[in-house]
């Protein structure tokens, strides 16, 4: 077994996988999200898989009611079960991105202080 020359193997490779994916497609970007977003449905995936999709998916134009209209669809294939609790974990999604942006303005201010205080 190799060395790891980096400290995040894991996402390194999560990464590599995505963009490879994003290549070898012929779906155009927003396809691809909307299809991420889907599969994410079907396997009950956490949260935080749903912030990082969410998260492209919507710097790639894609709209609430886009991902409505993708959880109605997809509703008689997984089940009602599934689109309540994707729902719930996009939601939750949300709650860790806000919390993230809320902890980051934070230090910025304090750092913010701590240098205006050293000067």
């Amino acid at each position: 077994m190799s060395a790891q020359s980096n400290d995040t193997p894991v996402l390194d490779l999560i990464t590599s996988m995505n963009a490879s994916a994003i290549e070898t497609s012929s779906l155009p970007i927003e396809g691809q999200m909307l299809a991420r977003l889907a599969a994410l449905v079907a396997v009950d995936a956490p949260p935080a898989s749903y912030l990082i999709h969410l998260g492209i998916a919507g710097e790639m134009g894609a709209t609430t009611e886009q991902i409505q209209g993708l959880l109605c669809a997809i509703a008689p294939i997984v089940g009602t079960t599934r689109v309540v609790a994707a729902a719930g974990n996009m939601m939750r999604a949300y709650g860790i991105a806000l919390g993230i942006a809320d902890l980051e303005a934070i230090a910025e201010e304090e750092a913010g202080d701590s240098s205006r205080i050293t000067r």
